[in-house]
């Protein structure tokens, strides 16, 4: 099949799994305090948007992109505050350095597979050197985690257009989960994992503002559902092995520096280690934190001085909680949402036995009677 046209029936087949997609709470499952968002995804942050590209082709290439885009307009131009918080440093973050040193991003969020990474960095800077003139300098931000055991990932099959298309085709709405995107390939607690997103809402009282995280899931440990060791229980994919990574990505609307989207971003950590994530040896755990708050947009030239308006630190609680929780239901639909997938060499990873977990579930009153 023609490159083209097989990305094009991919890319169709990544729009209808929106719809129809299982996630956590159609299994009557509600993580934590705070409600969800319309669609329960990071792009309930307004402006927020998400796009994929996904790479099925022959019977070796399983993987892509997704990009996330903090708003619309020109993020060279318009940045964003936003911070790194490294959980375990075995991958690589490109941009993660001056994200810490000026506090914002000026381009696109792009995650991918490990050897794609530069790719994904050409990518963004012709990007954005198309539609600003004058530009030297470009701090391209691009995560990965390794799909090499369903992907062939020495072909290094994502090229840059792959990158464009999904910046092109990214929108708000229902967000694409499990095997799309940059989790086409990827594999979390033994079983098919990939590209999961949650939100949560504040109440009034507390700012109303929103909170979504979207994750691209790789890892291991000990798989726990609402506390409950589900991984033992099933006593399936028990060789003990942790490594892999996961790449967590936090969006708010609340008007938050970047010291404390430091400080919510280390909260992510909280919320992988409640699906059972430990951040081993080999886990590359990244979380990337950015507030889409209009007043504190960094605008190119405006003069000398802005006036950015931040919460007091005293306000800063409900929007650690939300953020741990929408990034545990986040992993946990990355994980609802997969399908089985068959790859390189013939390994085949299968999905979670969604109706083995439920069963267990039940047993301890947790779900859908």
């Amino acid at each position: 099949m023609d490159r083209s046209l097989c990305f094009l029936v991919l890319f169709s087949l990544t729009i209808g799994l929106a719809a129809g997609q299982q996630r956590i709470r159609d299994a009557g499952i509600n993580t934590g305090v705070f409600p969800a968002g319309q669609w329960n995804a990071i792009t309930d942050v307004d402006g927020v948007m998400v796009g994929h590209t996904t790479l099925i082709v022959a019977d070796s290439i399983r993987t892509g992109v997704t990009a996330i885009l903090p708003h619309g307009g020109n993020i060279f131009t318009h940045k964003v505050p936003a911070a790194v918080y490294v959980g375990n440093g075995f991958g690589k973050l490109a941009g993660s350095t001056q994200i810490r040193e000026l506090g914002n991003i000026e381009t696109p969020i792009i995650l991918t597979n490990t050897l794609s990474v530069p790719t994904g960095m050409n990518a963004l800077i012709q990007y954005t050197l198309e539609r600003n003139a004058d530009v030297r300098s470009v701090n391209a931000v691009v995560g990965e985690t390794n799909d090499g055991y369903l992907n062939d990932i020495r072909g290094q099959h994502v090229r840059e257009i792959d990158v464009f298309r999904a910046i092109e085709k990214a929108g708000t709405g229902p967000v694409a989960e499990g095997n799309v995107g940059a989790g086409t390939g990827t594999i979390c607690f033994g079983y098919k994992g990939g590209i999961g997103t949650s939100s949560r809402v504040l109440p009034m009282d507390q700012g109303g503002y929103k909170v979504g995280v979207l994750v691209q899931s790789n890892f291991g440990g000990d798989f726990m559902i609402s506390g409950v060791p589900v991984g033992r229980i099933l006593r399936e994919n028990t060789d003990g092995s942790a490594d892999g990574s996961c790449m967590m990505v936090i969006a708010t609307d609340a008007p938050v520096s970047e010291r404390n989207l430091e400080r919510m971003a280390k909260r992510a950590i909280m919320g992988l280690a409640r699906t059972g994530g430990i951040a081993s040896n080999g886990s590359g755990d990244y979380v990337i934190a950015f507030s889409t708050a209009n007043e504190n947009r960094i605008v190119m030239n405006s003069g000398r001085l802005y006036f950015p308006k931040y919460l007091d630190n005293s306000q800063m609680t409900p929007l650690f909680l939300a953020t741990i929780e929408a990034t545990e239901e986040a992993i946990l639909n990355s994980l609802f949402a997969a399908s089985d997938m068959t790859g390189r060499d013939g390994h085949t990873i299968r999905a979670l036995p969604v109706d083995k977990v439920m069963k267990i579930l039940k047993e301890r009153g947790i779900g859908k009677n």
